[in-house]
């Protein structure tokens, strides 16, 4: 189970523990298990902060806190601080990482969902990215190309994995369809067809406001006849 610590003290010397972290950092690579860690300054006390460092389980935490230099760290933190900081122990019991679910959500779709449905999760403003393409397209555009996929293949895609970063969501996918109309000039076949890509998503207020795209275009024209192999 996930386990969480907040750790929240007061100090008016942020900079100087800001220093004791990138050692204690340096001192632990190849031996720490913390997974991820945040530090966050009340906007109503610039003296009060709160660390909140995530660990995959309380033992791999109890390992960690275990640690000589985490010790020392301690020790340190203690002595830049106003008062005694306070720990609270936290088993994880519910974790929604809404972006990486929205995006998960469009693949889960796509193929399946008329344009309005899909794309009612895209900011107005949204811009599309794809190597295929001579420009970026925008909302309207992009909508238009999804409907010309959906007219030439029936398709669905499979989520193979998903990473997530500020507000950034990227996802490798495998995409599989049967060529059921007209695609750039090429008439319909019946071929069955597989291609593999990943795509970037990037939020804004909880929208997809921009995409790259990346796959393997060459291949499906490859299985589609017009590529030599």
């Amino acid at each position: 189970m996930t386990f969480v610590q907040l750790i929240d003290c007061r100090t008016s010397r942020f900079d100087e523990m800001n220093r004791l972290m990138d050692t204690w950092v340096e001192q632990t690579k190849g031996k720490r298990t913390a997974t991820h860690a945040v530090v966050g300054k009340d906007r109503s006390d610039t003296s009060h902060f709160v660390e909140i460092v995530e660990f995959p389980s309380y033992e791999e935490a109890m390992r960690n806190s275990g640690l000589p230099e985490t010790e020392r760290i301690f020790q340190g933190m203690v002595a830049l601080c106003d008062e005694m900081p306070t720990f609270t122990d936290l088993d994880v019991v519910r974790d929604e990482q809404l972006n990486p679910a929205t995006s998960r959500e469009f693949f889960e779709r796509a193929g399946r969902a008329g344009t309005a449905e899909l794309f009612a999760r895209f900011a107005d403003d949204y811009l599309d990215h794809d190597p295929a393409n001579p420009g970026d397209l925008g909302l309207a555009a992009a909508r238009e190309e999804y409907e010309g996929w959906r007219q030439a293949f029936d398709f669905t895609f499979r989520v193979d994995d998903q990473i997530a970063q500020g507000d950034r969501v990227c996802t490798r996918w495998t995409w599989a369809g049967k060529h059921t109309g007209e695609f750039v000039g090429i008439p319909a076949s019946g071929q069955n067809v597989t291609m593999t890509g990943t795509t970037w998503h990037r939020f804004r207020d909880g929208l997809i406001c921009e995409g790259w795209w990346q796959y393997d275009r060459a291949g499906l024209m490859e299985q589609l006849g017009v590529l030599g192999k």
